[in-house]
């Protein structure tokens, strides 16, 4: 089997915050992915991308909640098939263009992908996955008193909605993947996390109201498909302890069980680098033999365990 990799892009790496996120700027950042990932594009190996939607996800929400007097809104299952579809898209087609400006015939090929959660998960009654835009103190309690949505903290950037986000069960059609990976296609599956879905009793499926940790999702998808290397691509170039502080220090390379303590610890914020790290952790404790988080500029830098913050098992 040719290498296998997986590479997720955070949310806010496709799509920077304090930006207006509109399509001219969101086809900007693609082709900025498509130039950053060209060098991992071009390699003879099995590529799998997924991404993050938390911006534009929280932008399709405010737009249902301006408009519900004239629009019937969508669940949220619905709006994250809304986000991954139209990510996706973008995706596929700077991703495809960056590989025709070196003649390369590389296809790219993005499957709409479900993923199951299990409804009674305690992560429904404690929502703290951030989605949509960052605002201030003031504006966001503004927000929670019209609007009745939960708002918290990110990691000192700034006030976000939240929502549930359980944990990835089960990838739907995971298969699919791996027989497009083998075809030597580019994949793009699991955006966002996968669409939140739940197993009735006889089988069948239904959406349910979450947002899935893209990070979480990526590292099962990554363990299910047997992946050597995982890297998360975001908007910081490395891991970082004592964030923010006068004692900030980055990691370069370190291993597993040192990783495991920091996490432990609680040196890193929920709902920004603690689900990242927790992905990476579950990876490699799960068969995966190296993980890397990056910036998305770096992104063969770190393939070559040249950039970014470098996780082996041992």
């Amino acid at each position: 089997m040719k290498n296998r990799i997986l590479i997720a892009i955070g949310g806010n790496a496709i799509h920077p915050t304090r930006r207006p996120g509109t399509v001219e700027q969101q086809i900007e950042f693609a082709e900025k992915t498509g130039q950053a990932l060209l060098p991992v594009l071009k390699s003879d190996n099995q590529l799998i991308i997924t991404h993050g939607n938390g911006p534009v996800v929280g932008k399709i929400l405010m737009r249902q909640i301006l408009s519900r007097d004239a629009v019937p809104p969508m669940s949220m299952d619905v709006c994250v098939a809304h986000s991954q579809g139209g990510i996706a898209y973008l995706l596929m087609q700077h991703l495809e263009n960056a590989l025709r400006t070196e003649n390369n015939p590389r296809h790219v090929v993005c499957l709409l992908t479900q993923v199951e959660v299990d409804e009674n998960d305690p992560a429904f009654e404690n929502p703290t996955k951030p989605v949509g835009s960052f605002y201030s103190e003031r504006d966001a309690r503004d927000i929670a008193k019209k609007l009745g949505w939960t708002m918290k903290e990110d990691a000192g950037r700034g006030w976000r909605y939240v929502v549930p986000s359980p944990k990835p069960r089960h990838i739907v059609d995971v298969s699919l993947i791996e027989t497009i990976a083998n075809s030597g296609a580019v994949v793009i599956a699991g955006g966002g996390g996968g669409i939140p879905v739940v197993r009735n009793a006889d089988g069948t499926r239904r959406g349910i109201e979450a947002v899935i940790d893209k990070d979480l999702s990526s590292a099962h998808m990554a363990n299910v498909l047997d992946v050597d290397t995982m890297i998360i691509l975001t908007a910081v170039d490395k891991v970082y302890i004592n964030f923010g502080q006068p004692a900030q220090r980055a990691l370069g390379e370190v291993s597993l069980a040192e990783l495991q303590a920091l996490f432990d610890r609680g040196e890193f914020a929920d709902g920004s680098m603690a689900p990242k790290v927790e992905a990476c952790l579950n990876f490699l404790n799960n068969g995966g033999r190296r993980a890397v988080i990056a910036h998305l500029d770096d992104a063969q830098a770190a393939l070559n365990g040249e950039a970014g913050t470098q996780i082996t098992g041992s």
